[in-house]
């Protein structure tokens, strides 16, 4: 499996990243399963967040973490800042509050990865940094990045951060698929168009999905005539992605591998680094993950995949 170096984290990210938004105590003994199997097949890095099953997620990983002492093995993303029935929470003392109860509920000491969920425009990067920088001199998080942020805004911070001598935002986690947007999926999300990839092509800036095989698309229980799904007819249906969907089901022949492995190894092989978080339900769908992630494909299949060919 490929892996991601962020310098402040000391073991690579895997390419692939658990995503564990359905992760509770009370499926404890599938989230154990999934876990492991996660680790049998290479993965290293966990994604949860504060929000997730309303904190449920972070508690079961905790009970994992203590049930198997095997936290060394594991790096933890959590993240916080995501809007609540208030409005925003990216200010000082909601930050800190979220993150130390993250902190308790994943029962260790410190995460390697943090990212902000949402971003909140009202508020200057310069004050943000300072926050976040706050809790990696304090050694509760290695590296930070920003979900649904855009790339105006996470330039303008990082160049903040390096003409300040501070830690700047080490990776980007917006929504990337094979299978386009049309809109966002959830208020105030962000998916990586053209203009996007482009940046992080010149930036090298990790990117880390979300969504990343676009919601079940390509898996194949989804066709032109049916709209049963009426969120992935909302976001993902269009002649377009109808076409990147037949160029990937093409191309699987060719490779004799599966087409969401083929929608999955599109994201991997970027021309930045890269990772998708994926949500697999059993083992099966897991070991599916592991033959996308060592699907290998040229940058001319990347752009015919992409309709750019």
């Amino acid at each position: 499996m490929k892996h991601v170096n962020i310098s402040a984290v000391e073991k690579p990210i895997s390419s692939l990243i658990l995503g564990s938004d359905y992760f509770t105590p009370q499926n404890q003994e599938k989230v154990n399963e999934m876990i492991e199997a996660f680790v049998e097949v290479g993965g290293n890095t966990i994604d949860t967040a504060y929000i997730y099953a309303g904190g449920e997620s972070e508690k079961a990983i905790g009970h994992w973490i203590d049930q198997s002492s095997n936290r060394d093995k594991l790096n933890i993303w959590t993240k916080g800042g995501h809007p609540n029935q208030n409005g925003h929470t990216i200010n000082h003392g909601e930050l800190y509050d979220q993150l130390q109860t993250s902190l308790e509920r994943l029962k260790t000491d410190h995460v390697e990865l943090y990212a902000l969920h949402r971003d909140d425009l009202t508020v200057r990067v310069e004050d943000i940094l300072e926050w976040l920088n706050e809790h990696v001199q304090a050694g509760r998080i290695h590296a930070f990045g920003a979900s649904n942020w855009s790339t105006e805004r996470l330039e303008e911070a990082n160049q903040y951060a390096a003409k300040n001598g501070m830690q700047g935002f080490s990776f980007s986690s917006p929504n990337l698929s094979l299978a386009k947007a049309k809109e966002p999926y959830w208020p105030g999300c962000v998916s990586a168009d053209q203009q996007m990839i482009k940046w992080h092509e010149q930036s090298q800036l990790p990117l880390f999905s979300w969504s990343s095989q676009a919601r079940g698309f390509f898996t194949g229980r989804f066709t032109r005539d049916n709209l049963e799904n009426e969120d992935l007819v909302r976001v993902f249906y269009n002649d377009e992605n109808w076409e990147r969907y037949d160029r990937a089901e093409k191309l699987a022949k060719e490779k004799q591998c599966s087409l969401i492995e083929v929608a999955l190894a599109y994201v991997l092989n970027q021309s930045f680094p890269s990772g998708a978080i994926i949500g697999p339900q059993n083992r099966q769908e897991l070991q599916s993950c592991g033959r996308g992630a060592s699907v290998s494909l040229t940058a001319d299949e990347i752009a015919y995949l992409d309709l750019q060919k």
